[in-house]
């Protein structure tokens, strides 16, 4: 195998930084438009292992976000025909596809305690928030995805702790159920300044219709933001894998990039 694909990527965080990625295990919750292109970028800058959790179909309303997604995949498993992907793709990054609904009975079961890092790129509202507080009551790293649907400006993309977002009615929604929890802040995620349309609310808390019997309200999007949601969760959890012990310590809200 020839690591020069590396190359670029151990030049940019350095020979210690890159050895801290190459070493970690990651998982990415909810492979869709933003959770399949942090996981291939992940992979592709050297993560050592990745968590693939998705209960969910390949659909064809998934190609147009897709990191990896044909018209032979719809019908299959995201997990697994992610993880079928990265293993060709990425060889050497070792790949785990688990398709489990995400709630407070079957988290304990992930493992995430063990783990380096997580990225929530979950799109429901209730499976969201019980990840979210989860790692944080567990003390795991985690970058999360806020609404990337309903939005096409790429300047308006920001990363910072969820207190801050605004114009994210995910967000917002997300925010009230975690003061609920107990939580109040110290989350870093992804998110969007750019006002959705006026009708665009966040999306209903149900999800796939296998365990809820209903089908979730699908939101309209380009695959353009998703895309560099993903991408920026990725960043995020790149620079703080390669980041040495004593300074991930030193981040006690986790989230600066």
């Amino acid at each position: 195998m020839n690591d020069d694909r590396f190359a670029r990527t151990a030049e940019f965080f350095g020979g210690d930084g890159f050895d801290r990625i190459r070493n970690s295990r990651v998982a990415v919750i909810g492979l869709g438009g933003v959770g399949s292109h942090a996981a291939v970028c992940l992979a592709r800058n050297g993560v050592g292992e990745l968590l693939l959790v998705d209960c969910d179909r390949v659909t064809w309303s998934s190609l147009n976000r897709s990191a990896w997604a044909v018209p032979e995949d719809i019908g299959a498993w995201k997990a697994d025909s992610l993880a079928a992907f990265l293993v060709s793709s990425c060889p050497g990054t070792r790949t785990t596809a688990v398709r489990v609904f995400v709630d407070e009975a079957s988290l304990p079961s992930l493992g995430l305690e063990s783990l380096d890092h997580a990225v929530d790129a979950i799109d429901s509202l209730n499976p969201k928030v019980e990840l979210i507080r989860y790692c944080v009551e567990k003390g795991v790293p985690l970058v999360s995805s806020m609404g990337a649907s309903c939005r096409i400006d790429p300047s308006a993309v920001r990363v910072g702790d969820i207190s801050v977002t605004r114009h994210c009615p995910l967000a917002r929604k997300v925010r009230q159920y975690l003061r609920r929890r107990g939580v109040t802040g110290g989350v870093t995620c992804v998110y969007s300044e750019e006002a959705p349309p006026v009708e665009a609310g966040p999306p209903d808390d149900s999800e796939w219709v296998e365990r809820r019997g209903r089908a979730r309200r699908r939101l309209p999007g380009a695959g353009a933001l998703p895309g560099m949601f993903g991408y920026a969760c990725a960043a995020v959890v790149l620079s703080r894998l390669a980041c040495s012990r004593a300074d991930r310590e030193g981040d006690r809200t986790r989230h600066a990039p």
